[in-house]
């Protein structure tokens, strides 16, 4: 079977990353007529992928109905399409979900994390958001990677071995005598090279480990933030893609160090989140920390730019709930009167939004206890904004 470069655009012919040659059987005629990929779980297994993927993106692209059929690896795309124009479509699917976005290795593997999709990369180390706006984003999250069997790595293994000629071992293969004592000798210091190396890649894993990493980019920090970032589950009523900008727009946030009031205008304006109501929540617990409290008046013309309608409002007012109580809840308790008092300075917020807000317990954001707490904390500025109304009111009859 013909092997290519994963990589096309790579010329190199002792390029390391092979895969079969994409093969194509037309099959039935007229309204029946249907592609067959036989080789389809061959190519997937020399990237790394489940077979479904590049199928069903095929499918995508191609705007056809497709067939995966696991079990007896038959895998079917709907219509008459020839070998090359697959293969072509097959290097956007390797591009966006196979190639590495740092060093455009395909070592990669998929990470999951509340709904987004990222590329962690064996090669360099990387981990960076995958293409999550593509159609195909959803079906994989709906269908995550099963964890790879010691037999399909060797599947794989042996797959990219015979596209790149080689044995098991990574050596080109040669019609060797198994009696010969001198290449029995070999073969031994081959073994004795395979454990060394093997070895040190186990210190070098051991030493990474014990790396210093800093917080934002550690594992458990993001898993945690997009665990209290999870728009759906509080939200709820979005379909896959729209709660994924929401979630790459959280990402990027949180990824980013001080970014200014454009940059985040933009990256909104990107991902179209800019002006909806939802994006509010997000905007709020990744840009404001412990110190809030300074950090509003600073952000103020930003907030304009976000909040447009009471729904805008309600969705603020959810964020600093969640804020104070997820993440700060023993620093800002104390100082919710005064985070509140700096929020209302900018006029962004209706009273009767705050006073609607502050009228009972609401578990829409947080647990029902945190709210409560929160809530009560409010209370002096709450009685005050009322105060305050009816004193507006008085004047308007005098």
């Amino acid at each position: 079977m013909a092997a290519v470069n994963v990589r096309r655009d790579v010329k190199d012919s002792f390029y390391r990353y092979k895969m079969p040659r994409l093969i194509a059987k037309v099959e039935g005629r007229g309204n029946g007529i249907k592609t067959v990929i036989p080789n389809m779980a061959e190519v997937a297994r020399a990237l790394s992928r489940p077979p479904s993927y590049p199928t069903k993106f095929f499918g995508f692209e191609l705007g056809a109905q497709v067939k995966c059929d696991d079990k007896n690896e038959r895998y079917i795309v709907n219509g008459e399409h020839d070998a090359e124009r697959l293969q072509t479509i097959l290097d956007g699917f390797i591009s966006k979900f196979v190639l590495c976005p740092a060093c455009q290795n395909p070592e990669t593997d998929f990470v999951i994390k509340g709904d987004v999709i990222h590329m962690d990369c064996k090669a360099c180390g990387a981990r960076k958001l995958g293409d999550n706006r593509h159609k195909l984003a959803a079906f994989i999250v709906k269908n995550p990677p099963a964890t790879e069997s010691k037999k399909q790595r060797k599947q794989r293994k042996a797959a990219t071995a015979q596209a790149n000629g080689t044995n098991d071992d990574g050596m080109p293969d040669s019609p060797i005598q198994e009696d010969n004592d001198d290449v029995a000798g070999s073969d031994d210091d081959l073994i004795t090279q395979r454990i060394n190396k093997e070895a040190a890649g186990l210190k070098l894993e051991s030493k990474l480990a014990q790396e210093d990493w800093s917080e934002d980019t550690s594992e458990q920090a993001v898993a945690q933030r997009l665990k209290e970032l999870t728009v759906t589950s509080v939200m709820g009523g979005d379909d896959d893609e729209d709660s994924n900008k929401y979630e790459q727009f959280g990402v990027w946030l949180e990824e980013q160090k001080d970014p200014s009031d454009q940059d985040i205008i933009n990256q909104a304006e990107e991902l179209d989140v800019l002006g909806k109501y939802k994006a509010c929540q997000v905007l709020i617990q990744c840009i404001f920390d412990e110190n809030v409290i300074t950090q509003i008046p600073q952000r103020e013309k930003l907030l304009e730019k976000f909040v447009t309608g009471e729904k805008h409002q309600k969705a603020v007012l959810g964020g600093i709930e969640r804020l104070i109580g997820l993440e700060h809840k023993d620093k800002l308790l104390k100082k919710v009167p005064t985070i509140l008092m700096k929020l209302y300075d900018t006029e962004l917020i209706d009273d009767d939004v705050y006073l609607k807000w502050g009228e009972k317990p609401s578990k829409r954001y947080v647990d029902k206890e945190v709210s409560k707490e929160v809530k009560k904390a409010a209370k002096p500025f709450l009685e005050w904004v009322a105060n305050a109304d009816e004193e507006s009111s008085e004047e308007e009859s005098d």
